[in-house]
């Protein structure tokens, strides 16, 4: 079976699963829970898309499959910016802030450390993945402990609001951001597809496409931003999960075989969509919500990033 057979299956196997959990036990009030579950979908359908979008796009150009924006600092960063606003101005302007509003700054503040990223690693030839894994590991740590630092010394009762921000959650999806969200991806996607071409020439190396005549300097920065973009709007919708990007589109380049980034891009977002939704049906028919997704795929996350590590490390 041929990469282009494959990425078709894995559609219809998201179609399905997206069917199922619709429609799955709808009961007498059907229009009420499917007006819920339809929401929930599309925020899942969303931020996997995303996630998988932004990781396919960051691999290619830091040129390896370990890194990720997540493991970069990126869905830390997000924890940061919730935590300084309770510390500066309470609780209260964080939960009378117009939702968009909040979503949109946030998306802003990244896109600013996307391009500070974008100068630390590119502006040198001769890092390698170790080089950039301390620097990812670097800026966690640093944003990380920032924000417990602040967390000790706000009131417990704002801590609250700051820990409703911490853990990923699909049972309690920000849906008032479901328009904005998709405006923004869509834009995105658009300000994206000029670049699309460049991709597989990327994945080369910064040698080979500059060589090949790619304006390399360019093209990653504006790369970057569409990263730190799609990144914010999966992290607003549901909360941080570190390991998704690094899981199903390692998953795709496995099951792929091919470089083609058209074809890694779409499958890599089924494969997400997959997981979720998957993810979330097994959640809550199987597991009934003693369990939540995200701990589920952080937890497979984890080991296979140390199993791509200790892979990688033969290699060298």
């Amino acid at each position: 079976m041929g990469y282009k057979s494959k990425t078709v299956v894995l559609g219809v196997l998201s179609v399905l699963l997206i069917l199922a959990f619709l429609f799955y036990d709808v009961g007498t009030n059907w229009q009420y829970i499917l007006s819920k579950r339809t929401a929930k979908v599309l925020a899942i359908v969303l931020t996997g898309g995303a996630i998988a979008f932004s990781t396919v796009i960051f691999q290619t150009i830091t040129n390896n499959r370990i890194l990720t924006p997540n493991i970069m600092g990126f869905d830390s960063l997000y924890l940061l910016i919730q935590t300084v606003i309770v510390f500066l101005l309470g609780s209260t302007t964080l939960t009378m802030m117009n939702n968009n509003v909040h979503f949109l700054m946030t998306v802003g503040i990244m896109v600013v450390f996307a391009l500070l990223l974008y100068k630390i690693l590119f502006k040198r030839n001769d890092q390698n993945i170790y080089f950039l894994l301390l620097i990812g590991i670097i800026f966690g740590t640093f944003f990380e402990s920032f924000s417990s630092f602040m967390q000790v010394l706000i009131d417990p009762n704002e801590f609250q609001i700051v820990q409703d921000r911490m853990f990923a959650s699909f049972n309690n999806i920000k849906t008032d951001l479901l328009l904005v969200a998709s405006i923004l991806i869509v834009l995105v996607t658009l300000y994206f597809v000029p670049f699309m071409k460049y991709l597989d020439v990327l994945a080369l190396g910064r040698e080979h496409a500059v060589n090949l005549g790619v304006d390399y300097d360019y093209v990653v920065k504006r790369l970057l931003i569409v990263v730190a973009i799609l990144i914010s709007i999966a992290t607003a919708l549901v909360g941080p999960i570190t390991f998704l990007g690094l899981l199903v589109v390692n998953v795709t380049y496995e099951f792929l075989k091919t470089y083609r980034h058209s074809f890694l891009i779409i499958s890599s977002i089924f494969i997400a969509i997959i997981a979720l939704v998957g993810g979330q049906l097994v959640v809550e028919r199987i597991f009934t919500f003693s369990t939540t997704l995200s701990v589920i795929l952080n937890f497979v996350g984890g080991v296979y990033f140390i199993y791509l590590l200790l892979k990688e490390n033969k290699s060298w």
